[in-house]
C-alpha cells in the first residue's frame, strides 16, 4: 500500500490530468502559429485573386481545427460539445463559395483565434512545467504533514477530513480551466447570437417554404388546366355529339361514345399523375423503402439501394416520408437526364433523431443549383422540414446529395 498521503495523490492526479491539457496545447499553438501566417498569406493572395481557389479550401481546414480545440475545451470544462452552424463550401461557384466565408463571423472568429493560441498555449505550456518542482516541492512537504494535523484532530474532535488541493498544485487545474474557458469563449457564439442566427435561418427557410409551396400550387394547377381539365372538356363535347347523332346515325354516336370512353380513361390517367406528384400512393401503400426500390427501377442507371434503416416496418412521419421520397426521386431524375453516370446509390438510414438520405452517381458533376436542375427544390423541401442539405459536385464528378431530416425515432 502507497505511503504517499491521499491529499497529495489527488493533488497530483488533478494536476496531471490538467497539465495533459496545457501541454496538448502547445504543439496546438504551434501549429496555430503557423496557420496565422498561412491564413494572411491566403487572404494576400485573395487580394490579388491569385488565391481566391485556395480560400474555401483554407477555411474548410481553419474549421477542422477550431472544431477539433472546440471540442477539447468541451471535454474540459464537462459541458456538451456542439458543432457550429458553418455555411456549407462544397457547393456552387468559386465566387459564392468565397462570399460565404468572407461573410461568415464564424470563420473570422476562428481565425482571430489562431494567433491568441499561438501566444497563450505556449505561455501556458511553459508556466506548467515549471509549476511542477516548485508545486512538488511546496505540497510535497506541506500536504503530509497539513494532513497529519487534519487527520489529528479529526480523531480528537470527530470533525470530518477537509479537502486540501494543495497551494501549488492547483494552479494547473486552474490554468486548464481557464485556458479552455477563454477557447469555447472565443469559439463559441454566445446563445443570443446562435439565437439571432437560427430565426434567420427559419425566416429563410419559412420563406423558401412558402415559395416551394406556391410552386406546386402553380404545378398542380397547370397540369389540371392543360391535362385532365382539357380532356374533361373534350369527353363532354363528344358525349354531346354522341346525343345529337342518336336518333339518326347510332353507328356514328356508339363512335362518339367509344371516343368518350378512351377520353375519361386518359382523364383518369392525367388525374392520377397529379395525385403521385402531391403524395404518391406507392408511399402510402408500400412504405418508404418499397416506393424508392420502385423508383430505383424506373431508371435507366443501376441503382444500388442500401435501405436497411427503414425496412423493419416502423413508419416515418408522413411528411418526413414524402420529403425523403422526393428527394430521391429528383435526385435520380438528375442523374438520369444530366449526370452522364454509369451507376448510382442511394443510401437511407435511420438514427435516433434524423434519417439520412445519401443519393450519388459517379457522373461528370458540376451539378449547378441555379441552372434549374432541381436542386433548389430539394433544399427549400428539406429546410421547410428544418432539416439540412449538402451537395457536393465538382466538376468532372463524383456528385453526392445527402440530406438530414429530423424524425424523432
Amino acid at each position: 500500500m502507497s505511503t504517499t498521503p491521499a491529499p497529495l495523490t489527488a493533488a497530483i492526479r488533478r494536476s496531471w490530468d490538467a497539465s495533459r491539457y496545457l501541454l496538448i496545447g502547445v504543439p496546438i499553438a504551434l501549429a496555430a502559429y503557423v496557420g496565422t501566417f498561412l491564413v494572411v498569406a491566403v487572404l494576400l493572395f485573395a487580394v490579388v485573386l491569385i488565391g481566391l481557389p485556395a480560400l474555401p479550401e483554407a477555411a474548410k481546414v481553419l474549421r477542422r481545427f477550431a472544431e477539433f480545440e472546440r471540442r477539447r475545451a468541451a471535454a474540459r470544462l464537462g459541458v456538451p460539445f456542439a458543432p457550429m452552424p458553418y455555411p456549407p463550401l462544397d457547393s456552387g461557384e468559386l465566387s459564392e463559395r468565397v462570399r460565404r466565408v468572407l461573410t461568415d463571423p464564424t470563420v473570422w472568429r476562428d481565425a482571430l483565434w489562431l494567433p491568441i493560441q499561438a501566444l497563450m498555449g505556449n505561455v501556458l505550456g511553459y508556466l506548467t512545467m515549471v509549476l511542477w518542482p516548485v508545486g512538488l516541492l511546496v505540497d510535497g512537504a506541506a500536504l503530509p504533514v497539513v494532513h497529519l494535523l487534519d487527520r489529528r484532530a479529526a480523531d480528537e474532535y470527530g470533525t470530518p477530513l477537509p479537502a486540501r488541493q494543495g497551494w501549488m498544485l492547483r494552479w494547473h487545474s486552474v490554468l486548464a480551466d481557464l485556458s479552455a474557458s477563454w477557447t469555447r469563449s472565443l469559439l463559441t457564439f454566445s446563445p443570443s447570437t446562435v439565437l439571432a442566427d437560427r430565426i434567420a435561418q427559419l425566416t429563410e427557410s419559412r420563406a423558401g417554404a412558402v415559395e416551394a409551396h406556391g410552386a406546386e400550387l402553380r404545378r398542380i394547377e397547370r397540369d389540371l388546366h392543360d391535362g385532365a381539365q382539357a380532356r374533361i372538356v373534350a369527353l363532354s363535347m363528344r358525349i354531346g355529339l354522341a346525343k345529337q347523332l342518336l336518333d339518326r346515325d347510332p353507328a356514328a354516336a356508339r363512335l362518339r361514345l367509344d371516343e368518350a370512353q378512351d377520353g375519361a380513361e386518359a382523364a383518369l390517367a392525367e388525374l392520377r399523375h397529379v395525385v403521385r406528384g402531391i403524395h404518391p400512393p406507392v408511399l402510402t401503400d408500400r412504405g418508404l423503402a418499397g416506393a424508392v426500390r420502385a423508383l430505383a427501377a424506373d431508371v435507366a442507371v443501376p441503382v444500388t439501394a442500401d435501405l436497411d434503416g427503414v425496412e423493419d416496418g416502423r413508419r416515418l412521419p408522413a411528411a418526413i416520408e414524402a420529403a425523403a421520397y422526393f428527394v430521391v426521386a429528383e435526385a435520380l431524375t438528375n442523374i438520369s437526364k444530366h449526370s452522364g453516370a454509369t451507376a448510382a446509390t442511394v443510401r437511407i438510414g435511420r438514427g435516433p433523431d434524423t434519417l439520412r438520405v445519401v443519393v450519388g452517381d459517379d457522373g461528370h458533376g458540376g451539378a449547378d443549383e441555379r441552372a434549374g436542375s432541381g436542386l433548389v427544390g430539394i433544399r427549400r423541401r428539406v429546410a421547410a422540414l428544418d432539416g439540412t442539405t449538402r451537395i457536393s459536385s465538382p466538376t468532372g464528378g463524383p456528385t453526392d446529395i445527402e440530406v438530414e431530416l429530423p424524425c424523432g425515432s
